[in-house]
C-alpha cells in the first residue's frame, strides 16, 4: 500500500527526476555509492522489506541507469542491498518482531548492532564484491 500511495502521489517520479538531474556530471561510481547508501538506510522508514523494495527499487534503478551505472551492476547491488538491510531494525523483516517481542534483544541494542553490521556488510560488498564482479565480467 505504501508503494502504491507513493506512486499515486507522484513521489517516485519526482524522486527519480530530481535525484537524477542533481547527479548530472558525477562519475557513475560516485553516484552508485551515494544511491546505494541512501537506498540501504532508507529501509529505516519501511516496516517490511517488500514495502521498501516495491516503493524504492524501480526509482533507484532508474536513477542509477540514467547516470550511466552499468545496469546489471545497479540491479544486482540494489537486489543484494535489499536483503542486507533487512536486519538493521527490529521491524524490518519477518522474524525480527518475533525476536524483539520475545525480549531477546532490546531496541537500542538492535539498532546499534544493526548499524555496525551494516557498515561491515557495505564494506565487504563494495570493497570485495564490486572488484570481484568486475573480474567475473558482470560490468
Amino acid at each position: 500500500m505504501m508503494a502504491s500511495q507513493l506512486n499515486t502521489l507522484g513521489f517516485m517520479k519526482w524522486f527519480a527526476t530530481t535525484v537524477g538531474s542533481s547527479m548530472t556530471g558525477w562519475s557513475w561510481l560516485s553516484a552508485l555509492i551515494v544511491l546505494m547508501l541512501v537506498y540501504f538506510y532508507s529501509h529505516y522508514g519501511f516496516a517490511s522489506t517488500t514495502a521498501h523494495v516495491t516503493a524504492m527499487f524501480p526509482a533507484f534503478l532508474a536513477v542509477a541507469v540514467a547516470v550511466k551505472v552499468p545496469p546489471y551492476l545497479a540491479a544486482l547491488t540494489l537486489g543484494f542491498f535489499s536483503a542486507l538491510n533487512a536486519g538493521i531494525t527490529h521491524y524490518g523483516t519477518g522474524p525480527a518482531p518475533i525476536y524483539f517481542n520475545a525480549g531477546y534483544v532490546d531496541q537500542k541494542t538492535w539498532w546499534k548492532l544493526g548499524l555496525i553490521v551494516s557498515f561491515v556488510n557495505i564494506l565487504i560488498w563494495m570493497g570485495v564484491g564490486f572488484p570481484w564482479w568486475k573480474v567475473l565480467g558482470l560490468w
